[in-house]
């Protein structure tokens, strides 16, 4: 992997443009569908108005968010109207969900396809040129994109991703991600180590290990097994400068040899992402989690004894089918119980051909779900800005990320916990840089702190 090819390439030539959506899945997708374009020959350019190509990538967790790229292919018709050759490509989740119908509803979109079909679209983008339909819905149990170095499409050249292994077995009863990504296959870990060395040498400094379930990580070949704590540790020991985070665990496979190998090296972020999505055993069985309301603080319990300093993120569903409102109390207790540092909360929304759509009645009135949802994003505001008060007056190694949206004389960064630091520019630092600072104040979403 040549460290000169991690930005995208520019200048002379036919140009490509990607919009992205949905989860950070998609975005180290979007990556690796421009190093296959370039080397096509096409260009990345950030002007819709320059494109002679425009991939969405699109995601179908919810239905707002499918809502959204319908809207988005209408505004595209101005382009089309503009420059007649223009091909439109709708990529991704959405794609592999709707298949032809993208061509047919809107008579706007060239190109459709699915996340397995990539390297496939340079023969798509010629067959649509020539005026034909170009559709590759087909879904692979090997794909991984292994040896296909992406081009970075961040803007600061320090935090990359990095995905270890596609698809998703465990089935959840509201989830789409199966049927749209496939069945679970993990890459080699040979690539994945030397991506990340590849990224460090050109100056990145943190890496975040992205799967639909990294605790399943397991390499098997020639009986030579590498599993995710393995994985973990190879990642970490590229150098003591490199951060490492991982997305996204399911509580079932998390264990206590991940938890101690995280604990055996400092740059092993103390953040993990548990998604919960009710505390309700009775609902947990009904989404076919695979785990308790026990089991799952039985989980925290591990994280606090083994990584006590160890930030807990989540993810909450509100009014799931049959959800009640003992239910919905079970979920804030677990939200108090665990006082998460943040969380994903959404309403639930039916997505065809998922267990619950087809064997369950939605039938939550959408008030209701409202309601909830508003109790519990009340919570977790109050959850956050708890903990992050816990944190002033203490001191925190913080890796500068960019420059404050706020005010331009200050820099943003993280902390292991994952919590954005904001604090003033000094002279002597720069973007990539590691500081100590010390945290003076806060709000529910920030740290405020001043360089020691």
């Amino acid at each position: 992997m040549d460290i000169k090819n991690l930005r995208p390439l520019t200048g002379e030539g036919r140009k490509i443009y990607i919009e992205t959506y949905g989860c950070q899945m998609n975005v180290n997708d979007s990556e690796v569908v421009l190093s296959i374009m370039q080397d096509e020959g096409f260009r990345y350019t950030e002007d819709i108005a320059q494109a002679d190509v425009i991939f969405v990538n699109t995601c179908s967790i919810r239905d707002n968010a499918e809502q959204r790229i319908w809207g988005r292919l209408k505004e595209f018709k101005q382009y089309k109207k503009r420059n007649k050759s223009l091909l439109i490509g709708i990529i991704g989740c959405m794609a592999e969900r709707l298949k032809e119908e993208l061509i047919e509803k809107e008579n706007i979109v060239d190109i459709v396809a699915g996340p397995d079909s990539y390297r496939d679209l340079p023969r798509l983008v010629r067959q649509a040129s020539d005026g034909a339909t170009a559709v590759n819905v087909l879904l692979s149990r090997e794909e991984t994109y292994a040896e296909i170095s992406p081009v970075r499409l961040d803007k600061n050249g320090v935090s990359a991703f990095i995905s270890i292994m596609r698809g998703c077995n465990n089935m959840c009863a509201y989830c789409v991600v199966p049927y749209t990504r496939g069945t679970e296959r993990s890459r080699n870990p040979e690539t994945i180590i030397a991506e990340a060395k590849t990224l460090f040498e050109g100056g990145y400094r943190e890496v975040t290990l992205l799967g639909q379930n990294v605790n399943s990580y397991l390499w098997n070949k020639d009986g030579n097994k590498t599993d995710f704590p393995a994985l973990l540790a190879a990642v970490a020991e590229i150098s003591p400068l490199l951060r490492v985070r991982f997305s996204t665990s399911h509580p079932k496979d998390l264990s206590d040899e991940l938890l101690h190998t995280m604990a055996r090296y400092p740059n092993l972020c103390r953040a993990i992402h548990l998604p919960a999505q009710s505390g309700s055993t009775r609902m947990l069985e009904l989404m076919n989690r695979k785990y308790s309301r026990e089991w799952y603080l039985d989980r925290i319990a591990s994280i606090r004894r083994i990584l006590p300093d160890c930030a807990i993120s989540t993810d909450i569903i509100a009014g799931f089918c049959t959800e009640t409102e003992q239910d919905h109390k079970d979920t804030l207790s677990l939200m108090e119980s665990v006082g998460y540092e943040s969380a994903f909360m959404f309403k639930y929304s039916e997505r065809p051909n998922t267990k619950a759509a087809r064997h369950f009645k939605d039938d939550v009135p959408d008030d209701v779900k409202t309601q909830r949802l508003t109790q519990i994003i009340q919570l977790q505001n109050e959850l956050s800005l708890k903990s992050n008060k816990k944190d002033v007056g203490r001191e925190f190694e913080v890796l500068i990320e960019g420059v404050s949206k706020r005010s331009e004389n200050q820099f943003f960064g993280r902390t292991s916990q994952n919590k954005v630091v904001v604090f003033d520019r000094k002279p002597s630092l720069k973007i990539g840089d590691y500081v100590n600072v010390k945290i003076n104040d806060c709000s529910s979403a920030t740290l405020m702190g001043e360089v020691i």
